[in-house]
């Protein structure tokens, strides 16, 4: 049955536009974005046709090109507008966390950086720069590695923060493998990095380990 026969109250558009986009599932927004289904699928059978496929709608967003094609209807404009509207996401918790009065939310740093790192496939190491209030100032991507290691040079976070006038990092890096807890590796960089910043006035705040859903800090392990 095509959703323009469904009760309107129960097409996914009009149910957003009455309760907010809140109230739906997974699968009636994702119907939204695909707008129209195939012959034999509504956008809803659709929608839900990916996520059973992927296992989730963080995965659909994080699926390969090459993946994404494969599902009946989906090719490089469905793959095009997905990864749009992901970038979208990103950029629009970047612009809060830098348009807030101070880092006061732990919570939207964490949201933001797990946007920006969990669905990577290699390791890639980023660096929030703050001001004297800690407001972010920048984010500088420093490094892309292999699926478990990537090469941060301590040096050049410090030469971020003072190209930047930073006074203070948060810094945070992926695990692909899923495991968020921090290797031997990364706690020795962090204690460099966090020396290397102290020479320059430079704090430290943070370093999180981001793999997918779950994300490790350094500061509430006591670790800095």
């Amino acid at each position: 049955m095509s959703i323009h026969d469904w009760p309107a109250a129960e097409r996914p558009r009009e149910k957003l536009l009455a309760r907010g986009a809140a109230t739906l599932s997974d699968a009636e927004l994702l119907a939204i974005f695909l707008r129209v289904g195939i012959v034999g699928y509504s956008a809803v059978d659709l929608a839900r046709l990916l996520l059973n496929q992927f296992g989730s709608l963080n995965n659909v967003f994080a699926a390969p090109r090459s993946a994404f094609s494969q599902i009946a209807g989906m090719g490089d404009a469905k793959y095009a507008q997905l990864q749009a509207v992901l970038e979208m996401a990103r950029r629009a918790l970047q612009e809060e966390i830098r348009h807030a009065d101070a880092l006061t939310s732990p919570q939207a740093v964490r949201d933001y950086l797990g946007l920006l790192l969990r669905n990577r496939r290699v390791e890639c190491f980023v660096a929030l720069m703050l001001d004297a209030g800690h407001r972010v100032m920048t984010v500088v991507e420093l490094s892309q590695g292999s699926v478990n290691q990537t090469q941060v040079y301590p040096q050049e976070v410090a030469r971020q923060a003072l190209q930047q006038h930073a006074c203070a990092v948060i810094v945070a890096h992926n695990h692909p493998s899923g495991r968020a807890e921090p290797s031997a590796a990364d706690i020795k960089l962090t204690h460099t990095l966090r020396d290397a910043l102290r020479l320059i006035d430079v704090r430290l705040l943070d370093h999180f380990v981001i793999a997918g859903h779950h994300i490790y800090s350094f500061a509430e392990h006591k670790q800095l």
